[in-house]
């Protein structure tokens, strides 16, 4: 009878089971997992000893690589939710409270990186420290951190108390109980048990995503003056719906109250593309509530972000954890908006009062309002909050006490059953989550229970309404069209400098609306008219080339082909409910004619194609912004061993034909051909790229300038993707025959005693590599640690002098980031356990990462500033 066990869960999703050492793997772990194992029977109830608990996983191994074809493949909170609590695993005197613990396996950087964004998950901000940093008073810090140590049971604990780890490299590991895993290539995992095995491949395919649980259909959303659409009411375990969130919209723009899982999904579901949407509420950083930021911040434009600085800064550390950025890059990704607790802040017209509502993580529950004819419209959209008698049971009279004060639980439950117009609430019961009973007396006008994935009962439906998928709630209607304000949008981003009453007559023509999956122009016909995009996504496709582009709003299908009566060369279907302005081919192309836009359209069209053909430039990036790439670019041609540098190509240059080589210290490392790109150094930091690039035979290249670059999101996530497998490279010691900690040159930061220092932090490095190679005794292991760390504390100690000396604006960043490597360093060091050779090992992998990634973006940002004050 088989022993190892392999099922597919979804695309690049697998559960490995082995009944009889008890082990249950899940592989792969990216947004709603559990829900699909829950679908396919691998998590049941049972009822043991009187406990009713799920079955599940007891291992989650995690994918190479964070993100696959613009998915996060590494989303593990809610997989180790379950394992703890709904398992048991964590719970005292629990029939699966064995003393076992949930375990995390994988590549080392996405092992750490997920312990600490469950940490963030878990718990939010750490210390009143950091409360008060992110701007909370001393005395809110001290009663919040009372509040979050009740619902911690007393203490926060660190995730390696919650969890076990191992880290998956070529050599056979054993997970528990003779269970083995190794890493074979990318993604690629063998697992072994008693002589037999099952390989797993965790890639997605170049069109594979990953499948969501659910089925949400299409639905025919009108923009409304001030409307609640309910694109949620179930939560994280709902397999039928998706989690508690809604969208607002106002003046007819497009407002998300929370990200959960598979965003995309569901703005496709109601016709919305992304780039239609203004804003995002948030509440908390819970993954129900928190994962499809993950894809938002992958936009073509920073979307804005509004919430408290409190919760900002739980959300923004949890992020950070978890994409491995700095904790700032937050604000390069989304346009930050900060809101006051308690006052009504204006957001022109749109007003909304944040209210911090009890939960283990900084939460605040939001209600809007604007004013009508007879006086304000308001809707209380109250994600999470906690069930009346759970708070009032946390309340305590001695404030050295953990719990809350009679005065904030009074506080919390007038904020509560404040009456509005329309009230969504959380009701999932337990300990954090609230209950429907509470609100009986509530005599808001409507009240919509959601954050429930069970079925409501009889004395629930009594007190309020559900709300499914795609219920539109308006609260004050639309008198006007605002689709047409967005076709005036999109048309005088086309044409700047277009005087406005040259549009009217475009502006004039119908809007006509596509259904679901409907051709809007097949390929190989002349098209008779021009339809520009204004709501709803679109599909580009031309098979025998391979392209495949999603458009967004803002998208003009059958420009050219319209222009030139020549037969389209794409097909456009729609993905969801459209709506389009139809522009007859003969208005438009007199339109172009007096205008004289023709050459410029033609040249913007081949631009076009040109980077819709690029990872970089294609999907995701809506037509708009396209163009503006398109009318930057700058073309280029060079012969056979040219070297670029020095060629006055800023920004990211792509190639068009031929191939280049990049170069370090004479080693090739990486091959460029057709779409390929290079220059994300410069763009993400500002610094000179650490690379030579050399043309092998003749080739094209086009340049885009940076400025053009850094305002897209999208853009600046992949450039960065793109800058950390290449720095990999530096830190590989198996990409050349140099010993592990190889001084580059091109590591120079231009400052001579700098420089100095850091090829000597190389040279100390090495040689306790070569201690731990020899088989050092503890004596000779401890003593080149030692020298190592004391030099690398004197190295940073001169260095911030330098810095501050010549007041250098990031010396305070620098300074922490010291800071947190010494603390680090040390800890691990504290850790080392007599002569075991892999407990040194650990600390020279953790200084390699750290020390190369710091030189090569830390440290080299301060070579120019000071270089400019004539200190090299």
């Amino acid at each position: 009878m088989q022993k190892l066990r392999k099922t597919q869960i979804n695309n690049g999703v697998f559960w490995v089971g082995i009944e009889e050492a008890g082990v249950y793997i899940l592989c792969g772990c990216p947004a709603d997992s559990v829900k699909h194992l829950m679908k396919q029977g691998l998590i049941v109830t049972r009822r043991e000893k009187g406990v009713t608990f799920e079955t599940g996983p007891n291992v989650v191994l995690l994918s190479d690589v964070l993100v696959q074809n613009g998915s996060f493949s590494n989303l593990a909170e809610f997989p180790i939710l379950q394992m703890l609590y709904r398992q048991g695993m964590l719970l005292p005197n629990h029939v699966n409270n064995t003393g076992l613990k949930p375990m995390i396996i994988g590549a080392k950087d996405q092992v750490e990186a997920q312990m600490q964004y469950i940490m963030r998950g878990n718990y939010g901000l750490l210390t009143k420290e950091e409360m008060i940093e992110a701007g909370a008073s001393p005395k809110m810090a001290e009663d919040m951190m009372r509040l979050k140590l009740k619902f911690a049971f007393g203490k926060i604990r660190r995730t390696i108390e919650l969890l076990d780890t191992r880290i998956v490299r070529n050599r056979p590991v054993e997970i528990r109980n003779g269970v083995f895993v190794s890493h074979l290539s990318l993604n690629v995992f063998k697992f072994e048990y008693k002589g037999e095995k099952v390989i797993v491949d965790l890639n997605l395919g170049p069109n594979e995503n990953y499948n969501v649980p659910y089925s949400l259909g299409f639905h025919h959303v009108k923009r409304e003056y001030f409307a609640v659409i309910h694109s949620g009411d179930g939560d994280g375990w709902d397999i039928y719906r998706p989690c508690m969130s809604s969208i607002l919209t106002f003046q007819g723009k497009i407002y998300l109250i929370d990200i959960g899982p598979n965003i995309l999904n569901t703005l496709l579901a109601l016709g919305i593309s992304v780039n239609e949407v203004e804003g995002i509420f948030h509440t908390h950083c819970h993954d129900d509530h928190f994962a499809g930021l993950t894809t938002l911040m992958q936009s073509d434009h920073r979307i804005k972000y509004y919430t408290t600085p409190l919760i900002r800064k739980s959300v923004a550390k949890k992020l950070s954890a978890l994409v491995a950025m700095d904790e700032s890059s937050f604000n390069d990704f989304f346009e930050v908006c900060d809101l006051e607790f308690d006052v009504w802040n204006n957001l022109e017209g749109l007003e909304v009062k944040p209210i911090l509502s009890p939960h283990p993580v900084e939460t605040n529950i939001f209600i809007f309002r604007t004013l009508w004819a007879d006086g304000y419209k308001s809707y209380a959209h109250f994600a999470d909050i906690v069930a009346l008698d759970i708070l009032k049971g946390m309340v305590v009279n001695d404030e050295n006490e953990l719990g809350v004060s009679i005065d904030y639980y009074n506080k919390v439950k007038d904020n509560y059953l404040t009456p509005e117009n329309l009230k969504k609430l959380d009701i999932g019961g337990g300990l954090i989550h609230g209950k429907a009973e509470d609100f009986r007396n509530d005599v808001s006008d409507k009240i919509i229970l959601a954050h429930t994935s069970v079925e409501l009962t009889h004395e629930q439906k009594e007190i309020g309404s559900g709300a499914p998928f795609g219920m539109v709630d308006t609260l004050i209607p639309s008198n006007q069209t605002y689709v047409f304000r967005y076709a005036a949008q999109f048309l005088r981003a086309y044409f700047p400098y277009i005087p406005m009453y040259n549009f009217r007559i475009l502006l004039n023509n119908e809007i006509v609306i596509f259904n679901p999956e409907s051709i809007i122009l097949k390929g190989g016909v002349v098209n008779k008219d021009i339809y520009l995009v204004l709501t709803g996504n679109v599909e580009q496709i031309h098979s025998e080339s391979g392209l495949h582009n999603v458009l967004s709003a803002g998208a003009l299908v059958g420009e050219l082909s319209g222009l030139t009566g020549s037969l389209s060369l794409e097909t456009y279907r729609a993905v969801s409910f459209v709506h389009a302005l139809r522009l007859p081919e003969h208005l438009y192309l007199d339109f172009v004619k007096r205008n004289g836009l023709y050459s410029n359209i033609k040249r913007l069209q081949e631009n076009r194609r040109l980077l819709q053909g690029t990872w970089l430039f294609g999907e995701g990036i809506s037509y708009p912004k396209q163009n503006k790439l398109a009318q930057a670019m700058s073309f280029h041609k060079f012969e056979k061993g040219s070297d670029l540098a020095g060629k006055g190509l800023s920004g990211i240059t792509v190639v068009k034909s031929g191939k280049l080589q990049i170069l370090i210290d004479g080693d090739v490392f990486e091959t460029l051909s057709v779409n390929h790109f290079f220059g994300e150094e410069g763009v993400l930091f500002g610094m000179d790229s650490l690379f030579r690039v050399v043309t092998t035979e003749p080739s094209e290249v086009y340049n885009i300038p940076t400025e053009q670059l850094i305002e897209m999101p999208v853009v600046r996530w992949r450039l960065f993707e793109t800058f950390k497998k290449r720095r990999r490279f530096l830190s590989n010691p198996e990409s050349s025959n140099a010993p592990i900690f190889s001084w580059r040159d091109e590591f120079r930061v231009n400052i001579s005693d700098m420089d100095k220092h850091h090829r000597l932090l190389f040279e100390k490095a090495n040689k306790l590599h070569d201690v731990i190679g020899s088989g050092g005794e503890n004596d000779a292991l401890m003593e080149a640690l030692n020298f190592l760390v004391d030099y690398t504390q004197y190295h940073f100690k001169e260095e911030e002098e330098m810095m501050r000396a010549n007041n250098y604006p990031e010396y305070e960043s620098q300074r922490k980031e010291h800071e947190k490597f010494v603390k680090d360093v040390l800890k691990l060091k504290e850790q080392i356990n007599g002569n075991d050779i892999n407990d040194y090992i650990k600390v020279l992998e953790f200084f390699k990462e750290w020390i190369i990634n710091h030189i090569l973006t830390a440290d080299r940002k301060y070579g120019p500033f000071l270089n400019i004050k004539g200190i090299f």
